[in-house]
Parts: structure tokens; C-alpha cells; sequence
């Protein structure tokens, strides 16, 4: 039977909520944390005013994370998306996992072994948070092989396309799997068998395995037991049968993992198979380098990266049919508990069948493709970028316009004999990144190249270092940045020889110098000639490639140093406003919002009369609604065909309202611990058209989840009477070029 679409997905148990501003719906919805049972706010002075620092205003960070990854899942269910886009939804729930136990479980593990007993500024223990994640999660995996087996799988099936079990093969299937497991599979795959001259393999991080329980004596008289059969990675997850092996019309696939299952008895030729069962080890991924103990960065990293595939244990998943006494043993082998042990009813690594994508023709499952567009300055241009970013800044809004004038204008910086010097930062950026190719062209030009490189981004770190010595072959200046910080901002700047002197010129973004997550992630990218903008620019990447004392950086907003005192006074200043009667608003649209000054900061303007409209996509531990608090503050989220991924803020300021666009999000990482930057949208018509495109997200209907006071995600829906309005769709007709 397949699961209806529902607005629960964690009925979890909260404890008493504080009295909220508004009744919320009675019905069952997403649910996000959970302060610890009976901690309320409490008055502070006889004026019964709320500390502010009381754990029940706060939400769990991590459990808000999780709750992001099911609005993820939820997506799968939505009929509003083409069908595989929604199977691709549940693999990416899957992807999501992976990360949360790879950096987050592990670090609440790591917390309990240093402060088993500290209490977070939610209430909670570490101890008791592992075991609410546990709880989520096991619920959550249950349910989303339940939608893969009992709704995605039957209506691809009506679609023609077919996920194949070993029992449903044809005669001439069978064959070719057999050559295909001759050929392919069994030339790399080596069984090992347990004894005590051959100990329990070291497993790499989230490979695919099987536990072979075994019958008989081998060749060398040696009575059978356990063996363990690892999975080379290169091999595809998933693959498609040849067209004349499929039915007519259909697109037909099988499991690596049946394969390998149909066929392990080849592999202990002369024993009985007693059971075959797949299981996958998530490790500890997570990660970092002793700042004062190392002479060079790039070499700590390679060492650490090897380190991170055999990292302790942090999750395991085995298939649901495994009997608990192979269970036990494997738990035992990884140092696992029972709340560690995920059961499954399919394969164990779904996210690898995000390949699927890759090999598939059935353009009608798949979202309809689009021309981003361009402003108008750039349609049909014949002038240099250079000449028209000169006359005026540029705003574009990916994915709905294009990221090529970007690529562009560094690919003519490269080429321009005018050019002298560029700068460039770079956090994540695809391994055939058009930026990296006219940076490399630029140096082997003569330009004077220097490229802030982050060798730290969490996963692009083996990438990096590969870009990094692409770019220094080509005789760039290649820095890491700052040892104890991230360099986390978007920044390219380029020193141009024009008529009068030297000009600069600049980029700056919400997002990263990335071509293909251009294409996916909502983020704002500003080119501009502003002689402020430019020379704040020029000093923060002064700061960055030499030493000395903080500058003084006029326009720019930057980590660490003044970007989050900077937010809280702009928060105040609309806080006084309200105060004295003024309209007062401000809205703010990030990844993430958990830093606690900022919270209070956004609670203090609220309980003054600021209308607050928080679009935070990801983690928010601010809790809205409450009465003499938060009343005045709204929290959405926007889940749907794009990854929201801008940070942008805006504030009436009395009637001069202002906008700027950051690479930070409201996160202690973000002010305390990274270089970033915030910029202004100084031009008045660029900055009215992203309050219009903020305005469009406050109205969605479709794609919105809205935050309740006891920690529900409520996904909004149209009234009968109410036009339905997505903001993803809105502004992908707004910007795009039309067909």
C-alpha cells in the first residue's frame, strides 16, 4: 500500500511548551526538537521579564538539522515534483544522513568522552541528545525505505522502469549477469575469511560489504565460519540491463548488491552458504589540524585524509533479514551500541544510486530544463564586461540567470593586456572549473595571480590540493589563508590599467565559485566598480596574504572581526525604531540560524515591535511565537527544486532601508571562526529588486514550511480561494530566458 502524503513526520514528545502568541493546528505536524521535559522560561524581575538565555527559547541544533533532512524526505511524497526528481529527493535524505553521523553524531560522541555532563543552552545532556537522534532516525530511515519500496518503486514500475530482485531475472538475464559478475566483479573482489591469521578487515568508510556466514571445510581443511566479502568502490551500484535483455519500452536495472548476493558461492567454492548479508560502516569523517604543530598545511591535510576513511565508527546499517547473533558480532567488532544498529529493507547505501540521474534518457520524470537568463545590461553584449561593469553594478540571481558572466569576465581578465594583478578566492569549486582554467591562463599570461585557496572546505579538501598545485605549476601565488580561520568568502578582484590609472574591479557572492551548483543553489553574485566596495576588497585580501593589524574597511562588513557586532547593532537600531513608534522590519534569509547573541538580539526586536521574517532553510534554534518574546517574529523554510543557499538581510531603517548579501550565515563558525564578508546593495534599484525577491518567499504557499512555537514545521497550502505560489517557480518565469 503506498504511503500517503502526511504533514507528521517526527510525532515526537515534547516537553510543556511556553505559551505561544497564537494557537497553533491541533493536527499532527514535522516536528523539530525538544528542550528538556519542564524547562520553561522564567521571570527575572518583578516585571516578569524572560531571561533570555533560558534553555526552553532554544531549539537543539542538531535535531533542527535533522528535521531539515526530512523536509528533504518529505519531497519524495510530493506530487509536485516529476517523478524521479522525487526518487532523487530520498537519495539525497540519504546523502544528508551520511554527513549528520559523519561530523555531527561524531562530535556529540566525541563531546561525551571529554563533558558526558554538560548541559547545552537547549537543556540537553549529550547523552540524552544521542539518544533522541537515534530515536528520529530510526523512525525516519523506516519510513523512507517504506516510501522507496512501497510508493516510488511501484509508480517508476508504471513508468516502465525497473529495479530488478534476483528472483524476478529471466533465463537470458541470469546469463548475462553471471558474465557480468565473471568479468567485472569477481577479478577485484577479494573474501576474506575469519580466523585467527586473518583478523576483521579494516573497512573503508561507508563501503559496501556482506557478512557470509559459512558451511564446510576449504582447502585447507579449515572449518567454515564467518567471512567478510568488501566491495571495491569503483564498481557501479547500479546497473542497467542491455535493451535486448529488458522488456520493450522499459529501462530495466539490478543491484550491485544482488549480483555480488546471487553469486558469493563462487567466491567460497566447496562451503554452504548459510546466510549472506549486506552492511555498510559509517566512520567518524570529521577532522582537524593542530594549528601550532605544523610546519606546512598541505601536507598535514594528506595525512589526515587518509586518516578519515578508517576513522572510529559511527553508524551501522545492515540489511533487516541479518539474524541478531551476525548483528551482535558486528556491533561488537565496530565498538557500537544498539542504538547505533540501523535495519533495512533494501540496499544499504542508497545515496550511490544517485547515478541513476547520470544515465538516464526519460526526460519526462525529470524537471523541465531552462535557459537562465541575463539582465538586460548583458543581453547581446558586444562591449567588454569590464566597460559595462564600469557603468553600473550588475546583481544576478542564480540559478534563475546565469553564473557564465562570471566565468566570463575572468576568462577576459586573462586575455586583457590592460589586466595586471587578480585575486581570487576559492572554498569549492568543481575539479573542471572554468574559473580555475582562465586563473591558470591568467598566470601563464604574466598576471600577477594569487588565489586564497581553503584546503579545509569539509570533503573538497583532496580537490583542493589538487587545484592548488594546478594553480602554482601555472606560477600563481597560491595561500591557505589563515591557519585558525576558514576563508569562506567569495571574493574575486582584478587591478585594471585604464585611461587616468589603475581601476578595480570586483566580485562578490553568496555562494561558491562552482559552475554546476551555479545551476542548483539559490545565491546572489555582485559585479561592481565601486571604489569603496573594491578598495575594502583589496584590503581584506591584504590581510589575507600578509600580516599586520586589522584595517580599516570601510564599506565591507567581515568575520571575525566586525561583521557579527555590526548584525546586532543593525538589529538594535530597527529595535529603537519600533521603540519610538516607527514602522520597523526586518527580514533575514540564511542556511542557518544558531548563533545565541544574534537570537537574543532578534528576541529583544521583537518584544519591542519589529516585524522579524526569518527564511532560514536549514537549522534554526530560535523559537518563534512566544508570548512577550518571539511573538513578532515568523520562521519559514523553503524546500523545492533549488537548494536555498543565499544569505541576504534586509531593514527598514526608518524609511532608508538597507540590503546586504553575505557568505556568512547567522553561525558562531561564521562570525567567530571564518573569513567572510557582507556586502551592501548600494544601488537602489538592485536592492528594491532583492527585497522583491524576498517578498516572493515571504507569500510561497507551496513550498514553504512554517515554524510553530512548540518546534512544528508546518508546510503551507493554498486556500481554496489563494492563487498557489511557489518563489522557485516565480522568479524562475521572472528571470529566466524565456523558451
Amino acid at each position: 500500500m503506498e504511503e500517503k502524503r502526511s504533514q507528521e513526520t517526527i510525532p515526537a514528545a515534547l516537553p510543556e511548551p511556553l505559551t505561544p502568541a497564537a494557537e497553533t493546528p491541533d493536527e499532527p505536524l514535522l516536528r523539530v526538537n525538544h528542550t528538556r521535559t519542564g524547562v520553561r522560561a522564567k521571570p527575572t524581575s518583578a516585571t516578569s521579564e524572560l531571561d533570555l538565555k533560558t534553555p526552553s527559547l532554544y531549539f537543539n541544533r542538531e535535531l533542527s538539522t535533522l528535521q531539515f533532512h526530512i523536509r528533504v524526505l518529505e519531497q519524495a511524497l510530493d506530487m509536485s515534483h516529476p517523478l524521479v526528481n522525487r526518487l532523487m529527493f530520498l537519495l539525497i535524505f540519504s546523502a544528508n544522513l551520511d554527513e549528520f553521523f559523519e561530523i555531527r553524531v561524531a562530535g556529540i560522541q566525541r563531546h561525551i568522552a571529554l563533558h558526558p555532563d554538560e548541559v547545552g543552552s537547549d537543556g540537553l545532556r549529550p547523552t540524552e541528545l544521542l539518544d533522541e537522534i537515534s530515536r528520529v532516525v530510526h523512525e525516519q530511515v523506516e519510513r523512507q525505505y517504506r516510501i522507496l519500496n512501497e510508493t516510488l518503486i511501484p509508480e517508476l514500475a508504471r513508468q516502465n522502469i525497473f529495479f530488478l530482485r534476483r528472483e524476478s531475472w529471466t533465463a537470458p538475464q541470469r546469463e548475462w549477469v553471471r558474465e557480468y559478475f565473471d568479468e567485472e566483479i569477481m577479478p577485484v573482489i577479494s573474501p576474506i575469511g575469519l580466523d585467527p591469521s586473518h583478523p576483521f578487515p579494516r573497512l573503508v568508510n561507508k563501503s559496501l560489504n556482506f557478512i557470509v556466514e559459512l558451511e564446510g571445510q576449504d582447502a585447507f581443511g579449515r572449518e567454515g565460519g564467518l567471512a567478510i566479502l568488501p566491495v571495491p568502490r569503483p564498481l557501479p551500484r547500479l546497473i542497467r540491463l542491455p535493451a535486448h535483455l529488458s522488456r520493450p519500452g522499459c529501462d530495466e536495472f539490478v543491484f550491485l548488491s544482488s549480483i555480488v548476493h546471487a553469486h558469493a558461492e563462487e567466491l567460497f567454492p566447496g562451503m554452504k552458504i548459510i546466510g549472506c548479508y549486506q552492511f555498510r560502516l559509517t566512520r567518524n569523517a570529521d577532522f582537524s589540524v593542530d594549528t601550532e604543530e605544523i610546519s606546512d598545511l598541505a601536507s598535514a591535510l594528506k595525512g589526515e585524509l587518509l586518516a578519515r576513511r578508517y576513522g572510529d565508527g559511527v553508524r551501522l546499517e545492515v540489511v533487516n533479514d541479518c539474524p541478531a547473533h551476525l548483528t551482535d558480532f558486528l556491533l561488537n567488532q565496530f565498538n557500537l551500541a544498539p542504538r547505533d544498529l540501523y535495519l533495512v529493507d533494501g540496499p544499504v547505501n542508497l545515496s550511490r544510486l544517485m547515478t541513476l540521474l547520470g544515465d538516464f534518457e526519460r526526460h519526462d520524470l525529470l524537471y523541465k530544463p531552462f535557459i537562465p537568463g541575463l539582465p538586460k545590461v548583458l543581453n547581446n553584449r558586444n562591449e567588454s564586461l569590464f566597460s559595462l561593469i564600469a557603468q553600473g553594478d550588475i546583481l544576478l540571481h542564480h540559478p534563475f540567470q546565469s553564473f557564465t558572466p562570471i566565468e566570463s569576465l575572468l576568462a577576459e581578465a586573462a586575455n586583457d593586456p590592460g589586466v595586471l594583478a587578480i585575486k581570487q578566492t576559492l572554498y569549492r569549486t568543481g575539479a573542471d572549473s572554468a574559473i580555475v582554467s582562465a586563473l591558470v591562463e591568467a598566470a601563464r599570461n604574466g598576471k600577477e595571480v594569487t588565489v586564497v585557496i581553503e584546503l579545509r572546505a569539509r570533503f573538497d579538501e583532496a580537490d583542493n590540493l589538487l587545484l592548488a598545485a594546478r594553480l602554482q605549476e601555472a606560477g600563481a601565488i597560491v595561500i591557505y589563508g589563515v591557519m585558525a580561520y576558514k576563508t569562506h568568502a567569495k571574493m574575486l578582484h582584478i587591478v585594471r590599467r585604464e585611461k587616468g590609472g589603475l581601476r578595480y574591479y570586483a566580485h562578490l557572492g553568496t555562494g561558491n565559485y562552482h559552475s554546476r551548483t551555479a545551476k542548483l543553489y539559490t545565491d546572489y553574485s555582485l559585479l561592481t566598480a565601486n571604489e569603496r566596495l573594491c578598495e575594502d576588497v583589496h584590503l581584506v585580501f591584504q590581510q589575507l596574504s600578509g600580516m599586520g593589524k586589522p584595517r580599516v574597511i570601510e564599506t565591507l562588513l567581515h568575520a571575525p572581526f566586525v561583521l557579527h557586532d555590526r548584525l546586532v547593532k543593525m538589529i538594535e537600531r530597527e529595535a529603537r525604531h519600533a521603540e519610538k513608534g516607527k514602522k520597523a522590519h526586518l527580514i533575514i534569509k540564511c542556511n542557518s540560524l544558531t548563533e545565541p547573541q544574534l537570537i537574543r538580539a532578534l528576541y529583544r526586536a521583537s518584544q519591542a515591535g519589529v516585524r522579524c521574517d526569518l527564511i532560514i532553510r536549514g537549522m534554526c534554534c530560535l523559537r518563534p511565537g512566544v508570548a512577550g518574546v518571539s511573538e513578532n517574529i515568523q520562521v519559514r523554510s523553503i524546500v523545492g527544486r533549488f537548494l536555498e543557499h543565499t544569505r541576504v538581510f534586509t531593514f527598514h531603517n526608518d524609511g532608508k532601508p538597507e540590503v546586504w548579501a553575505s557568505s556568512a550565515d547567522f553561525m558562531e563558525r561564521n562570525m567567530f571562526q571564518r573569513v567572510e564578508t557582507c556586502f551592501p546593495i548600494l544601488d537602489k534599484k538592485l536592492a528594491q529588486q532583492v527585497r522583491k525577491d524576498l517578498e516572493t518567499y515571504l507569500v510561497d504557499n507551496c513550498q514553504a514550511w512554517v515554524l510553530t512555537t512548540d518546534g512544528r514545521y508546518v508546510k503551507q497550502v493554498p486556500a481554496e480561494d489563494v492563487p498557489a505560489i511557489s518563489a522557485q517557480e516565480t522568479l524562475l518565469y521572472a528571470y529566466a530566458a524565456k523558451a
